[in-house]
């Protein structure tokens, strides 16, 4: 498939979400890649905010969702919803929550824990993709939370 955007499903074996999530963003940002990502509840959409801002003291890492305002502004931005106000050019999927849109973006991370039923819905999805063309690829986190790309 041509200019398929790169998928990367990562599966978190040692850290949640709320302490994985802000890595990666930081190394995005890092990149000067902007994100949206989407997540499967309000509830957890106010768990990642808050984590966002206070996962470390030392640093900061921009980020806003549909209740901030300024949307497209944002270089990080949370939603429940299909919406990409900041021209996102990745995607970060959460909860389990699939895409119809992951050509609109350049790269997408599928991020998803190790209990049996996440695990088994990250195959179908991983299938699926395959099943498209997509180019795939499997993440799993270190000891010190860092990811290791597996075959």
């Amino acid at each position: 498939m041509p200019d398929s955007p790169e998928i990367g499903f990562y599966h978190l074996q040692k850290w949640p979400l709320e302490q994985a999530l802000p890595r990666l963003l930081e190394q995005a940002l890092a990149r000067g890649l902007r994100a949206v990502v989407r997540v499967g509840s309000e509830a957890r959409l106010e768990s990642l905010n808050a984590a966002l801002w206070t996962y470390r003291q030392e640093s900061f890492l921009p980020h806003g969702g549909p209740a901030d305002g300024q949307a497209a502004a944002q270089p990080v931005y949370l939603t429940t919803g299909d919406d990409v106000p900041n021209e996102a050019t990745l995607l970060v999927l959460c909860d389990g929550v699939a895409a119809a849109d992951v050509d609109a973006f350049d790269r997408c991370a599928d991020m998803f824990d190790g209990h049996e039923a996440a695990v088994a819905a990250a195959r179908s999805r991983w299938q699926a993709l395959k099943d498209q063309g997509y180019p795939l690829t499997y993440w799993q986190q270190t000891d010190d939370g860092k990811w290791r790309a597996k075959d």
